[in-house]
């Protein structure tokens, strides 16, 4: 029979029994870690959020008590009482912060039973992420777990407490809102009361931030809950937390002032570090070229160099014939790397290329003996000397060439710079060098405003089309469209984008022009955003405003390579939710309600929904930010 908690209140959480307690009588609850049966004494270590305790059963203490601690077995619920003494100097544990001391127990009471759990709930454990999931309950139980969320709600405290202080209000926004054409699906929402429509769920609150805006809210803050039905991996999930913001007439400068204050009080009170400020900057096209990604890893510094002028007289037509075409000639250097590469390795970079998109990737290897590789004896004298002047060659350095139009070579190179930090162990990765690890800030800005849709055969934005373009380019909008740069700007964290954000358009006439470069005509723009034109035709104020990911700033901070580990109940990488069984079929009355009836639909075809690269929706938008809802 179980016991109640009646008449018994905790004293003392079990990771704070120390010896300031000793002789105290105390209280603790909690569950049942391990049980020892030492023949005359029983020891259960007791565990809750705050750590774990050992406790003592002697016959000799109490003797009903000993007797009923042998029915004791792992994740049972107890609540004990007791005495705190010192354990025996042969029995000290220095792993534990509690590992001094033990409770002699008088009083055991069995709140609750427990199944043999399918895996032993500590950190050392290894189980499959699917029983993981499916067993989520008992996962979060386990002290790494709960360490990990325990700084998720540090971050989110001071986060919270950071903006007030910084005069932005705290305001919920939608839920159930219209559907708008964006880069990822929406989740929709039938109506019950509307049959036939639906809402949709937000994929971002942008526009309601901006209508705060123009409500004279001044500056807005929100932990805001953000959907997306796209394709999963690592890094996204269906449902996920954005540190939602925007601020009115203030432009870049101040904003990025602003979220670099945040950024430097995450990191002394999450990581004991002072960053330097201001941040390291790099535009949109210096971080291409440079490595390849807008995302850039400073944390090691490999560099893409552009090298056409070097090949304009090339008589090789690997080099020449992209150069004739308009094209670029790119060299990656790998200082030193020629004696840690196979030619296997070698062989599956020039795969990783090709599946990227380029015909092949060029590569020497720079030995005492000579150049060596497939491009090698196709180089003259002069373009030797000129590739070691430019790029400090020397022996054991590997080059490797991109030549083609510059929108492939650079992220296909981008791509085999990121691959060879890993292999060469220079990114932070288990095996990693210590000194190469550390943490990279970085604002890249200035980027194009649009982007040419292979698929649609139209302009798209590249952020969100409610980014407002530089004045400077105003002139070119309606003419020269791709060559307009927006007020943007991104934050990017050892190679993963963390935050991104923009100034917006203020003024009806630029997000009428914007809307007509991107294929939107007046009835159609007012079909899908009339309320939000309208909105701006009542003065709305200069703003601007940025989002970071919560939960992979998070998994970042706190070590960690998937989002799901800081995601109380996340999905998987199809959407599901083995510990629910979501998503289930509706029951035929819930859909008649809705005007509904079930169809079995085929496999969906690519679409705007798929990623086309880390860290950016189909349509190129920011995954921090997002698109508009």
């Amino acid at each position: 029979m179980l016991d109640s908690i009646s008449g018994l209140r905790r004293t003392h959480l079990c990771g704070e029994i120390t010896r300031d307690l000793l002789d105290r009588e105390v209280v603790i609850m909690g569950w049942v870690q391990h049980r020892r049966d030492h023949g005359g004494l029983v020891f259960l270590d007791m565990r809750d959020r705050s750590g774990l305790v050992q406790t003592v059963f002697n016959p000799q203490e109490d003797e009903e008590t000993h007797r009923r601690s042998h029915g004791v077995r792992s994740e049972y619920v107890l609540a004990l009482r007791g005495r705190v003494r010192l354990r025996p100097p042969d029995m000290v544990n220095p792993k534990l912060p509690t590992g001094d001391v033990e409770v002699l127990i008088r009083e055991l009471r069995v709140l609750n039973t427990a199944k043999t759990p399918p895996f032993v709930v500590e950190d050392e454990a290894q189980v499959s992420e699917a029983v993981r999931l499916k067993y989520r309950y008992l996962d979060l139980r386990r002290p790494r777990i709960q360490r990990i969320f325990a700084l998720r709600d540090r971050v989110t405290r001071l986060t919270r407490g950071y903006f007030a202080e910084q005069g932005f209000l705290d305001v919920e926004t939608p839920f159930l809102t219209k559907s708008t054409p964006e880069g990822a699906r929406d989740f929709l929402v039938p109506s019950r009361l509307s049959p036939g429509s639906c809402y949709a769920l937000p994929q971002s609150p942008q526009l309601f931030k901006q209508l705060l805006m123009m409500a004279g809210f001044d500056r807005y803050i929100q932990i805001a809950r953000c959907f997306r039905d796209e394709d999963l991996r690592a890094d996204r999930q269906p449902e996920f937390t954005q540190v939602d913001l925007e601020a009115s007439f203030c432009g870049q400068e101040e904003i990025i002032q602003i979220l670099e204050g945040y950024m430097s009080l995450l990191f002394r009170e999450i990581l004991g570090l002072e960053l330097a400020l201001p941040l390291p900057r790099l535009t949109y096209d210096e971080a291409m070229l440079r490595y390849g990604t807008d995302r850039p890893d400073l944390r090691y510094d490999l560099r893409i160099e552009d090298v056409s002028a070097l090949f304009a007289s090339s008589q090789a037509r690997i080099f020449a014939e992209p150069l004739g075409q308009g094209g670029c000639v790119r060299v990656l250097r790998a200082p030193g790397a020629g004696p840690q590469l196979s030619r296997k390795q070698l062989d599956d970079l020039v795969a990783l290329a090709i599946a990227s998109g380029a015909k092949g990737l060029a590569w020497i290897r720079v030995s005492p003996e000579g150049w060596q590789g497939p491009v090698a004896k196709f180089l003259s004298p002069g373009e030797r000397g000129a590739l070691e002047g430019a790029l400090a060659v020397g022996p054991g350095d590997i080059l490797f060439f991109g030549a083609d139009r510059a929108d492939i070579v650079a992220p296909v190179l981008g791509r085999i710079r990121q691959t060879l930090a890993g292999l060469l162990g220079l990114d932070g990765s288990p095996g990693a060098a210590p000194d190469t690890a550390g943490w990279k800030l970085l604002w890249v800005t200035d980027f194009p405003m649009f982007e040419f849709s292979q698929e649609e055969k139209r302009l798209a934005a590249l952020h969100h089309p409610f980014t407002a373009p530089r004045e400077e380019d105003l002139a070119i909008l309606d003419t020269a469209p791709l060559a307009v740069k927006a007020v943007a700007y991104d934050l990017v964290l050892n190679g993963s984008e963390i935050g991104g954000g923009s100034v917006r358009i203020h003024r009806p006439d630029v997000q009428e022009r914007v809307f007509r470069a991107l294929g939107l005509g007046p009835d159609e723009a007012g079909e899908k955003f009339g309320f939000f034109l309208e909105a701006l035709a009542y003065g709305a104020p200069p703003h601007c405003g940025c989002a970071f990911g919560l939960d992979r700033l998070t998994a970042l901070l706190a070590g960690q390579e998937s989002i799901r580990e800081v995601i109380a109940f996340p999905k998987t990488q199809k959407g599901a939710c083995p510990l629910t069984d979501a998503p289930s079929p509706a029951a035929p009355a819930q859909l008649a309600e809705l005007a509904l009836k079930s169809v079995a639909a085929p496999p969906a075809p690519p679409g705007p929904g798929q990623p086309d690269a880390p860290g950016r929706d189909a349509a190129g938008r920011s995954d921090a930010e997002g698109p508009p809802t």
